[in-house]
């Protein structure tokens, strides 16, 4: 089939072809959903990411370094205070993703992930870490704050520190890691955290049924390896896997199954170019022993973010879809599964020239989206009337 673009009451829908997908099976047609999108709460500084309380309040992160509240009808809250004192705010670090731990209602317990200053030896370094406190009662501070995980090595880098927080089945935390852009071809290497994503307990020990756990020289806690910048990760509704998306280079974005100790092949293998020049990088898009994306976009490129199924009930034509807020794209894209196979895309938000960063189902089974500028925004999809 030719690619071709084929615009759909007013929402572009993008067969799989068409976009250079690597998950074959043809395509399907997709019918477009009327939706609204609703301004919950404006003025949060480059939020990242957020998520729900079980009262409906939502807890909010900023990379500028703040933790805020919002209320249900978008009253954004003081920053909280507590938080760590060595957040790296410059380039692409700072404060990035959260999570609220399982139990929640009983331990009050928040993950967050950021770019971490490196101290002594490590001055003018940083990495990912992951930090795990308590949300006091009246919801103004994080008490008990401890780091619990430290990417290894820091570096010299301010980009690429992936940062997405998703718990599994079993309770434990998934980690996702960025390669920090000048250190691409350690994600093959797995002696670091480089260009991983890790599964660690919520004390910071490593689960027992990793993979490579008697590999002693393998750094604690892999899961998978060769990602170049995962900003997206969710878990399958039925199956429980993890899936994630990283930023190719130039073009070559992707969506996996991140499964258990497979490598995903960056910088060996990729459908993206180098900047300006274009030139190739690494073998190119295949290699044995390496896993080909569900899907992937061509340039120029989407720049995939935060991501989540649809499970609810407010657009039963969506549900089973996986959401994936897209930056340089500016749009929201819905993927539409059969089992494992991504068969076709819908761009939903073209136009209106938002950077969507994250993207979350709220308890009242609509979307929820942060949009990435200066004066960040809370949006809701709900159904037309």
């Amino acid at each position: 089939m030719s690619r071709f673009l084929r615009v759909v009451m007013g929402l572009i829908w993008v067969p799989l072809v068409a976009c250079g997908g690597s998950s074959g099976g043809g395509s399907t047609s997709v019918s477009a959903t009327p939706f609204d999108v609703v301004t919950v709460a404006s003025g949060l500084e480059n939020p990242w990411g957020l998520a729900f309380l079980p009262d409906g309040r939502m807890l909010v992160t900023e990379r500028a370094g703040r933790l805020r509240m919002v209320s249900a009808q978008g009253v954004i809250s003081a920053p909280l205070s507590g938080l760590p004192s060595t957040i790296a705010v410059a380039g692409q670090g700072g404060l990035l993703g959260l999570a609220l731990d399982p139990a929640f209602a009983t331990n009050r317990r928040v993950y967050l992930s950021f770019s971490e200053q490196g101290q002594g030896p490590e001055a003018g370094l940083n990495s990912t870490a992951v930090w795990r406190a308590e949300l006091s009662l009246d919801a103004t501070q994080l008490l008990n704050g401890q780091v619990i995980f430290r990417q290894s090595p820091k570096v010299d880098s301010t980009a690429h520190f992936g940062g997405r927080l998703v718990f599994d089945r079993d309770g434990a935390l998934f980690v996702t890691l960025g390669d920090r852009y000048s250190e691409r071809d350690e994600a093959q290497s797995k002696a670091n955290h480089l260009g991983k994503v890790v599964r660690i307990l919520t004390d910071g020990s490593m689960p027992s049924d990793n993979p490579w756990v008697a590999d002693g020289a393998a750094a604690p806690g892999l899961w998978s390896m060769g990602h170049r910048n995962v900003q997206g990760a969710a878990l399958h509704p039925t199956t429980g896997e993890l899936w994630t998306n990283e930023h190719g280079p130039q073009g070559g974005d992707e969506v996996n199954i991140t499964r258990k100790g497979l490598n995903f092949g960056w910088p060996v293998i990729t459908y993206g170019c180098e900047y300006v020049t274009c030139l190739s990088i690494g073998e190119g898009t295949a290699k044995a022993g390496m896993e080909q994306p569900a899907t992937w976009w061509p340039r120029p490129s989407t720049a995939p973010s935060g991501m989540v199924f649809y499970t609810g009930d407010q657009f039963p034509a969506w549900r089973g879809s996986l959401f994936v807020g897209a930056l340089a794209g500016q749009t929201l894209w819905r993927l539409t599964l059969s089992g494992d196979q991504v068969v076709a895309r819908e761009s939903l938000l073209d136009g209106r020239g938002q950077r969507i960063r994250d993207v979350v189902q709220g308890p009242d089974g609509w979307l929820y989206l942060l949009t990435d500028s200066s004066d960040g925004q809370i949006l809701r999809l709900q159904p037309k009337p």
